[in-house]
């Protein structure tokens, strides 16, 4: 017999890690392992502060600018972080002397060559993403200052005035709101009807397939939350699904320190999803602490299967991965 109210947890699938954010931990820790202590990592690999501390732990350095790598360790590997970063990175790097890996996400890279191609084609280039966000900034690095626009609502598409009378082309951040992105490209081709789409969506599959996990399961529980850190554009988007969904509590929690217990009461159904660069420990603590409160039964609730895995860097396909 037990005196605790009952709770049905709906496990969102998929959820957490993608194979981008697994790569980039991955390479990491085999440069590590392969080089010893410290490596440098240049911005947070993936935005989640128990994974970035957990690297700490183990040797990594992180920087937001190469100058802050001291001289005396100017030989030690450096790491770009998954979001990709500006051309003008790696230039720094190879100006510095410094060995650097690449951990950006090949869907990222996609992005990147995407927009190089339309610069060759002389188009005029719009970026779809949030203002400030790392990925943004890597995107529209990778071509001369003033030749990408960014667009970030619907509003920016319906006011926005061509610079030049070329052909144009948008492109997107990878880690967007699939309905929010939808609209802004709603409104683009309603003012611009020839204007040039990506050939495959950008917006990763990672990111589609968690959006749709969270609307699958949304409507059917009085609360969500997403496992994720605020600085974490894939975990917003999460939570403003949840809550578009009709969702009437949906958070986003990095720990299980950080529940609200009052936000929780009278609750019985409850939705729990992770972005895709919160560690899968991080959902079972959640469900550990609501065990402790409440008679929890948990449902997986999956709506696609991912099997999708992205090579390595040449210097560290030799060294097998340590089990986790």
């Amino acid at each position: 017999m037990t005196n605790k109210p009952s709770l049905t947890i709906k496990l969102c699938a998929p959820r957490g890690f993608c194979a981008g954010v697994d790569r980039a931990i991955q390479i990491v820790e085999l440069a590590l392992q392969k080089y010893g202590r410290p490596v440098y990592v240049r911005h947070e690999i993936v935005h989640n502060k128990f994974v970035v501390d957990g690297l700490k732990a183990k040797g990594a350095v992180f920087v937001e600018e190469l100058e802050e790598i001291p001289a005396e360790d100017a030989d030690r590997p450096v790491i770009f972080s998954a979001h990709g970063v500006p051309k003008s990175v790696p230039a720094d790097a190879q100006a510095r002397k410094m060995f650097y890996l690449d951990a950006t996400c090949p869907l990222v890279s996609k992005v990147h060559k995407e927009a190089e191609i339309h610069f060759r084609r002389e188009r005029e280039i719009l970026l779809i993403g949030h203002a400030g966000h790392p990925e943004v900034i890597g995107t529209m690095g990778q071509l001369p200052e003033g030749t990408v626009t960014l667009i970030e609502t619907e509003d920016d598409a319906r006011n926005f005035s061509p610079k030049t009378d070329k052909e144009l082309a948008f492109i997107t951040q990878t880690t967007l709101s699939v309905d929010d992105t939808a609209g802004i490209v709603a409104a683009l081709k309603d003012r611009f009807p020839n204007i040039v789409a990506p050939h495959k969506e950008d917006i990763c599959y990672a990111t589609t397939n968690r959006q749709e996990a969270v609307k699958h399961v949304a409507p059917d529980v009085e609360a969500m939350i997403v496992v994720g850190a605020p600085n974490s554009s894939n975990s917003q988007r999460l939570r403003e699904v949840a809550e578009r969904e009709g969702c009437r509590i949906a958070v986003l929690l990095q720990r299980a320190s950080e529940i609200k217990w009052s936000d929780f009461d009278g609750v019985s159904s409850l939705g729990l999803t992770a972005g895709a660069s919160a560690p899968e420990t991080l959902v079972e603590e959640i469900i550990s602490a609501f065990e402790k409160r409440f008679d929890v039964t948990v449902e997986i609730h999956r709506t696609a299967e991912e099997t999708i895995a992205f090579n390595l860097p040449r210097e560290l396909r030799d060294i097998p991965a340590q089990p986790q």
